[in-house]
């Protein structure tokens, strides 16, 4: 098979993916989808790094590099033409949409019935105002987080209407959503590792503060996780529809536990410190597993716009 690994960045998950593959017998081309051009006037108009005379039977996603809203568009574009092309692309670019979006991932959750802190989302500070002077007091804060996010960065506890920044400063979308303290005081929340509709891997997440992110400073603790929280993040990763995913899960404080976030390109460095399951393997091997049953891509693709809910 004719595997590509996108990794902008990331070293060690680039290193471990990579390594993971060729154990299994399929060395990828490293390429970035900062590298991929459109050119028409012969052949197959998306042109991939490595891949000179068509295009992979598979591309397994590591990363998005940052950049423009044009770039990022033109980034998932491509993950969709080649997905148009009948290329395998784990995490598809419409689960990634779905997922960096958070308000996309709380309407899917809560469609699909699964418990999650109430949550908010409008696009007015004066909307915003009113739920946080109806929702939330003193001791009793409602979470402000940006809309397309990752690793802790940009949250913000709000106790009152003026705590809120004005719009321009969170892209005029205040998600908003209830913080769930725990009973004994703790900073401790939890990550689940799903990969195949699976939970395989799970740890406790505890910080010095609220804020319980490994990058951040979140210590990493073996888990054994109860079936509830398999079970849980399973559902929550099948709702957002991802083919390998972080779900972060919180307690409730009645012995149950809520979805906080579905991630579709979840790092596990600290992760693999607290299990013995080899994660980086059993995601080539459900990527080769998918790529295997996939149909042969085309040669000619037209390119059609991605529905873009999010910039990476």
């Amino acid at each position: 098979m004719r595997i590509g690994l996108a990794a902008d960045n990331g070293t060690w998950h680039k290193g471990r993916l990579r390594a993971a593959l060729a154990a299994l017998g399929h060395e990828p081309v490293l390429f970035s989808l900062a590298d991929v051009a459109v050119v028409t006037g012969g052949g197959e108009p998306l042109r991939v790094p490595g891949f000179a005379d068509g295009l992979p039977d598979g591309v397994l996603l590591r990363t998005i590099a940052g950049g423009t809203f044009e770039a990022t568009t033109m980034r998932l574009g491509v993950l969709h033409a080649l997905v148009g092309a009948g290329v395998s692309v784990w995490n598809s670019p419409g689960a990634i949409e779905r997922s960096v979006d958070k308000a996309a991932t709380s309407l899917l959750v809560a469609r699909a019935g699964l418990p999650t802190p109430d949550t908010f989302v409008v696009s007015k500070r004066e909307a915003a105002a009113e739920i946080v002077v109806r929702e939330a007091r003193p001791g009793r804060p409602i979470v402000l987080k940006p809309l397309f996010g990752s690793q802790g960065e940009g949250l913000l506890l709000v106790e009152r209407p003026e705590d809120l920044p004005p719009e321009e400063a969170v892209a005029r979308v205040y998600y908003l959503q209830r913080y769930i303290p725990r009973a004994d005081g703790l900073w401790r929340d939890y990550r689940v590792f799903v990969c195949e509709g699976r939970a395989i891997a799970a740890m406790i997440r505890e910080g010095d503060g609220w804020i319980t992110n490994v990058h951040r400073g979140g210590r990493p603790l073996p888990w054994a996780m109860p079936a509830a929280a398999a079970e849980l993040a399973e559902a929550a990763a099948g709702a957002v529809g991802v083919d390998y995913t972080g779900v972060d899960l919180v307690e409730d404080g009645q012995g149950g536990y809520l979805v906080l976030e579905v991630n579709s390109m979840p790092a596990w460095s600290g992760l693999q410190k607290v299990t013995e399951v080899d994660i980086a393997g059993a995601i080539a091997r459900g990527f080769l597993n998918a790529v295997r049953t996939a149909r042969p891509p085309r040669l000619v693709q037209t390119l059609a716009p991605p529905l873009l809910a999010a910039q990476a």
